[in-house]
């Protein structure tokens, strides 16, 4: 399996940091299909594998593994990651918008706490959802997604892909930001 070879993760010119930031979730098809995470904190983009992808159920507890953290031009990166590299595959937006911290001021210093509560404003994910480390986690890297009871909540919501056949059809095989040549 191919390793990431590098990233770059300086502050970029510009960025907003404080109580909140953009998201974006990618849809990613890799040797299995996954959905990623990721929140703006600190110059960069925080980023979650999240196998069974996100859900408006608070019924629903998602598996959330923290992962290197990605320069922020990789909240726009949509192509097909070259067989060979790390992530080979497809990779789309699925969600994208705003978050805004309910219960701290600092996202970095929630993290370290273990739990960190998030309203979501993007196309799909609206309302309240939380990230929870969880402690029996072996290498510390385990959290639990979770959708908060609230207005936007659904019981019989369903994960829809966004890659469709045409979408496919339409991407470019690219090297994403985090690669270094």
């Amino acid at each position: 399996m191919a390793q990431r070879t590098g990233r770059k993760t300086a502050r970029a010119a510009g960025s907003r940091s404080g109580p909140g930031g953009r998201f974006v979730v990618h849809e990613h098809h890799a040797r299995r299909l996954h959905y990623d995470l990721r929140l703006e904190m600190a110059g960069v983009l925080k980023s979650w594998a999240v196998p069974k992808g996100p859900s408006m159920n608070p019924e629903d507890r998602r598996l959330a593994l923290l992962v290197e953290d990605h320069p922020l031009e990789y909240a726009d990166f949509e192509g097909i990651i070259p067989s060979g590299s790390y992530g080979a595959g497809a990779v789309v937006v699925w969600d994208r918008g705003r978050y805004d911290l309910e219960d701290a001021d600092d996202p970095a210093a929630a993290l370290r706490r273990g739990r960190m509560t998030f309203r979501m404003q993007g196309r799909k994910l609206k309302g309240t959802f939380s990230l929870v480390r969880l402690r029996r986690g072996r290498k510390g890297n385990e959290w639990l997604w979770i959708k908060k009871a609230d207005r936007f909540a659904d019981a019989g919501w369903t994960l829809v892909q966004a890659l469709t056949p045409a979408k496919r059809g339409r991407l470019r095989e690219r090297v994403p930001p985090c690669e270094v040549s």
